[in-house]
């Protein structure tokens, strides 16, 4: 952010106002006296305001029953470690969904607290947080790591209009609960399920290169403007909600392995994620990938747009954790000083035991890994960088995640603090095929509708 400086400018005066105006080498020295003053002044204020760090308001467009706003926060002559935005919203207004930080509220305060990739501010840098609120009502008494935060920037000049915008506003994943969707299904809706259980961020699965090569569309063969879904996306964004794009998994073909370049699979990425207006994008690594060159593309994303990165990684054994690709993987993105947060696939893979205690381990195991591919990061880092991905009711290869396993991975969650709780899938959360095997529609279990996201939305953090 730009900080403006104070300027002076010498009135000019016409010849009668003063008889007795200096005239030839007076009038230069006293101007360079002048000139002096007014100069210290203003190097003075400028060190002055330099030396605060600053959270700046703006919105970014507006419709009759909200706006999509952020805050800028920059660093003064000091770095930030960390920072916390805290505001009050005027009853009536509420925040709903936000991204690239955590959202305490205690009534209409808010107390936004960086995420694990944004919190370190170098001096003189910058760096965002936004959120979506319903009603009118502007932040007030705002507060930056316990300081006034600086001068507000006024609403954009954007006329209102009746709905929340067709392109809707970009949105990350800072939801700590977001379990997967296979968006190919016509059923359920995105606001179908937000509707029956509250919960209002999802994973969308999957997009996937098309036949004619490096073009991204939803299973490989719907298209990414879709009115089905792009419908479904807009409904959600207008309850509050959000989405998360996910690439990869068990089919191909790989937009990761058929874009050629970092570029192509670059402005492949773009294009989906620019689609569904979410800035958030989740690789779901089950097959063999080009890693440096899937690495540098998704660098680029978050170092041009900010975007939230996550890698959903294969489970070799309860005691091993992610198979030795995986790490690899990881520890290519270490060292292109990629943030990503980890989704451990806690599902499918060799145990023996408790299946429930099993997971816990295998979560665990992750846990070791990613404090060797990040030493530097406390344990709190390191689990903080954690998701969890069960595959709820019937997994492939046999086990079988019931409510009383996915209440065990709740309270793991709970008591590790991790970044999230994801899970294949919403689609398949109903007891409608219970004791049958397994399938995309249903659990395999008995259970009530939606039983597991109730479960999992428990968790906030």
């Amino acid at each position: 952010m730009a900080r403006r400086l104070f300027s002076y400018a010498i009135p000019r005066r016409r010849r009668a106002q003063h008889p007795l105006r200096p005239t030839g080498s007076k009038v230069a020295v006293a101007a360079a006296a002048v000139l002096l003053i007014l100069t210290a002044l203003v190097v003075t204020r400028s060190a002055s305001a330099a030396t605060a760090s600053s959270a700046v308001f703006s919105t970014d467009s507006t419709w009759d029953s909200g706006y999509q706003a952020k805050y800028t926060i920059t660093a003064g002559t000091s770095a930030l470690s960390g920072w916390k935005v805290e505001f009050d919203l005027p009853a009536g207004s509420s925040v709903g969904s936000y991204w690239d930080a955590v959202d305490t509220a205690a009534g209409t305060h808010h107390s936004f607290v960086n995420r694990e990739y944004n919190g370190a501010v170098a001096a003189g840098a910058s760096t965002s947080f936004g959120f979506l609120v319903s009603g009118q009502g502007k932040p007030a008494n705002c507060k930056l790591n316990g300081q006034p935060c600086g001068t507000v920037t006024p609403p954009t000049s954007q006329p209102p209009s009746s709905q929340p915008p067709t392109s809707p506003p970009p949105t990350t994943g800072a939801a700590r609960i977001s379990p997967y969707i296979d968006i190919t299904m016509s059923t359920p809706s995105l606001v179908s399920v937000a509707n029956a259980t509250g919960v209002k961020n999802f994973n969308l699965a999957f997009v996937l290169a098309n036949s004619s090569g490096c073009t991204p569309s939803w299973g490989g063969t719907i298209a990414l403007n879709d009115s089905r879904i792009i419908n479904d996306v807009n409904a959600l964004r207008g309850m509050g909600g959000g989405v998360t794009v996910a690439s990869g998994g068990a089919l191909g073909p790989y937009l990761e392995n058929t874009c050629g370049s970092v570029d192509a699979l670059y402005n492949a990425y773009v294009q989906a994620l620019d689609a569904v207006g979410s800035n958030s994008l989740d690789v779901d690594v089950e097959a063999s990938i080009p890693v440096a060159m899937v690495n540098q593309a998704l660098l680029r994303l978050q170092q041009n747009k900010g975007t939230h990165i996550s890698y959903t990684m294969r489970i070799q054994g309860q005691d091993y954790g992610m198979d030795p690709f995986s790490v690899q993987i990881l520890q290519d993105a270490a060292s292109r000083g990629l943030n990503v947060v980890v989704n451990p696939m806690l599902m499918d893979f060799g145990y023996s035991g408790n299946w429930g205690d099993a997971i816990i381990s295998a979560a665990n195991a992750t846990v070791g890994q990613l404090k060797q591919i990040w030493p530097a990061k406390s344990d709190a880092q390191v689990k903080a960088l954690l998701g969890l991905t069960p595959m709820i009711g019937r997994n492939d290869t046999g086990p079988t995640t019931d409510q009383t396993v996915a209440r065990q991975i709740l309270s793991y969650a709970q008591q590790n603090h991790v970044a999230s709780i994801g899970f294949w899938s919403v689609g398949r959360d109903n007891g409608n095929c219970a004791g049958g095997g397994v399938r995309p529609d249903c659990s395999g279990i008995s259970q009530s509708p939606y039983e597991f996201t109730n479960i999992f939305k428990a968790y906030g953090g």
